[in-house]
């Protein structure tokens, strides 16, 4: 089945609001290596004026793709993940993630192109607070392989 183009303009729900632990962070911290204080220590998060410890700018993206799971899972979409490479990710950040912090994303697919065998889908995880400030915007592109490539 071939990635369905008519998903192009989609907007799914806001998803169930994500609760971001202090240990979430520390460990995404660790995993990625970044080693500033502000990511781990909570003392060194606040003498920043942080309310807590902050995220590294690339964990919006365990944010986003919690909204994007409902696209991927959406079998009229036709996205065979097994078959999909992810070919670009960019942020846009309003405010750093910080523990505490309960978010709510809402998913748009802007575009689904056809290249060379392969179906280019574009979304844009959205992500707010629960009181509906902004935090940031994770803009994402997967190739999707046709069964012939």
């Amino acid at each position: 089945m071939a990635v369905n183009p008519e998903y192009a303009g989609r907007e799914y729900p806001p998803n169930e609001a994500y609760e971001v632990g202090r240990e979430h962070l520390r460990a995404f911290a660790e995993a990625v290596g970044a080693t500033h204080p502000a990511h781990t220590d909570v003392d060194a998060a606040r003498a920043l004026g942080y309310p807590d410890v902050i995220a590294p700018p690339t964990f919006a993206v365990v944010v986003a793709q919690r909204a994007e799971a409902q696209l991927i899972e959406d079998p009229e979409a036709g996205i065979d993940f097994s078959r999909v490479v992810h070919a670009d990710e960019r942020f846009i950040h309003h405010r750093p993630i910080h523990a505490g912090d309960r978010l709510i994303t809402v998913l748009h697919v802007d575009a689904v192109t056809e290249r060379a065998g392969l179906s280019m889908v574009t979304t844009r995880a959205v992500i707010h607070a629960k009181g509906g400030e902004p935090v940031a915007t994770v803009t994402s592109t997967l190739a999707v392989r046709g069964e012939d490539a």
